[in-house]
C-alpha cells in the first residue's frame, strides 16, 4: 500500500473521491443505501429529501461511481457500488457519531454491515413488493 503522501496523483484522485462524499444529502443517501437496494421514493421517504435534489445528488453519486443503478420494469434500484464505498460510509458512520473511541472500537463497528433501521417500503409498494 503507498502512502498518500509519497503519491500527489494518489492524493488528487482521493481529494475528488472525498468531494463527492462531502455533501449532506449525499451522504444521507448514502447511508440510506447501506441499508440495502433502495427505490428512488424508497430513498425519498427515508431521507425526506425532495424529488428534483435527491434526483441531481443521485446524478452526483452515479457520476462520482458510488452508487449503481438496475432497472426492474419501470423502477429503478440503486445501490452502493462496491465493498469499498459500503467500508467507507460505515466508517464514516461509526467515527462520526461518537460511537468509537479507539481503533478497536472502529474495526469491531465497521466489519459487520449496518441493517438496523431498514427502510420499509411505503403505501401500494409495501404491499406488493416480493421479499427476496
Amino acid at each position: 500500500m503507498t502512502a498518500i503522501y509519497e503519491d500527489r496523483a494518489m492524493a488528487d484522485k482521493v481529494v475528488e473521491k472525498l468531494r463527492v462524499y462531502a455533501q449532506p444529502q449525499r451522504l444521507m443517501i448514502l447511508s440510506c443505501l447501506l441499508r440495502g437496494e433502495r427505490t428512488v421514493s424508497e430513498i425519498e421517504a427515508a431521507t425526506a429529501i425532495g424529488q428534483p435534489a435527491l434526483s441531481q445528488q443521485l446524478a452526483e453519486l452515479r457520476r462520482g461511481e458510488l452508487v449503481k443503478t438496475r432497472r426492474e420494469a419501470k423502477q429503478v434500484y440503486y445501490d452502493l457500488v462496491d465493498d469499498q464505498v459500503a467500508l467507507c460510509v460505515r466508517s464514516m458512520e461509526a467515527i462520526f457519531s461518537g460511537a468509537v473511541s479507539s481503533v478497536s472500537d472502529l474495526a469491531t463497528a465497521i466489519a459487520e454491515p449496518s441493517k438496523v433501521n431498514p427502510v420499509a417500503p411505503a403505501g401500494a409498494a409495501a404491499f406488493a413488493r416480493i421479499e427476496r
